[in-house]
């Protein structure tokens, strides 16, 4: 099925809105635009009649491609103000990009239905912990070191590399769960980004090659057009969010936007069932 002209309109115009709304997200929370871009593109493809059963695996395949500028330059801005914690991003780093291949590789032979659960049910934990915990809310003096960072760093980077998220989402909780403030939580978090967007895209790329069933050009699991687009606008957008994140009270907005990733989380994995 060809798209008509007014229909693709509509696609560009949700796919601008949600690239905007993905750049405040990554910079304001630093749970990463991945939050965003999925749902957006997931729901885009379907409407449209684009593609089908692999539709899924490029919404996550295309926003790790995306995550990779917008993490960059969140990460300066953060850095700009201080609070990234780099002895943290630099320990951390080689775990979550090898947890970030892992995920991939583990994606590229799971079903849709699968992917999913996967999606949906990390996501509902990070709504619990963003809507539900308070914010100082803590379950260690300080993140581990040794074996438990090597294994944390790698569920990490795996789970986002199939969410399609950046380290942000789960990393930030991580971090604030073992006591570190959560500005610098965020702001280090933000990091990871670059160390799952690389990997993880690649592997999509890799784990897609000749799949059926992807919106046209895609290459393998990463959707050209989408990612030209919401990245452009995503990584404009992130500084002002990073800025923003030291400025605003985010209470209200932190339970607010739970709200909106449980509704996503539920949406996405009953959409893929």
């Amino acid at each position: 099925m060809i798209p008509t002209p007014g229909e693709l309109a509509l696609l560009v115009a949700a796919l601008a809105g949600a690239g905007v709304l993905a750049g405040l997200v990554a910079g304001l929370f630093g749970v990463g635009g991945g939050t965003v871009i999925v749902p957006a593109l997931f729901y885009a493809f379907a409407v449209l009649g684009l593609g089908g059963e692999a539709n899924l695996h490029v919404a996550v395949g295309s926003s790790l491609a995306v995550i990779i500028a917008t993490s960059w330059r969140s990460l300066r801005a953060h850095r700009s103000h201080g609070a990234v914690d780099e002895r943290v991003l630099r320990r951390w780093t080689p775990w979550v990009a090898g947890g970030a291949l892992l995920g991939a590789a583990l994606a590229g032979i799971a079903s849709q239905a699968a992917l999913g659960i996967v999606y949906g049910v990390s996501l509902a934990v990070v709504a619990v912990q963003m809507g539900l915990l308070p914010e100082r809310f803590t379950l260690a003096n300080d993140l581990p070191d040794g074996w438990g960072r090597r294994a944390l760093g790698t569920v990490i980077g795996g789970l986002s590399a199939m969410m399609g998220v950046g380290g942000g989402s789960l990393g930030g909780m991580v971090m604030t769960l073992c006591g570190r403030p959560i500005h610098q939580a965020v702001a280090t978090a933000s990091g990871f980004g670059l160390a799952i967007g690389i990997p993880a895209a690649l592997g999509f790329v890799a784990a897609g090659w000749g799949a059926e069933g992807r919106p046209p050009l895609s290459l393998g699991y990463v959707n050209i057009p989408a990612v030209v687009l919401m990245g452009t606008l995503t990584t404009a957008v992130a500084p002002w969010g990073a800025r923003l994140a030291h400025r605003l009270p985010k209470r209200v907005l932190r339970r607010a936007f739970a709200v909106f990733l449980a509704l996503t989380a539920l949406s996405v994995a009953l959409k893929a069932l």
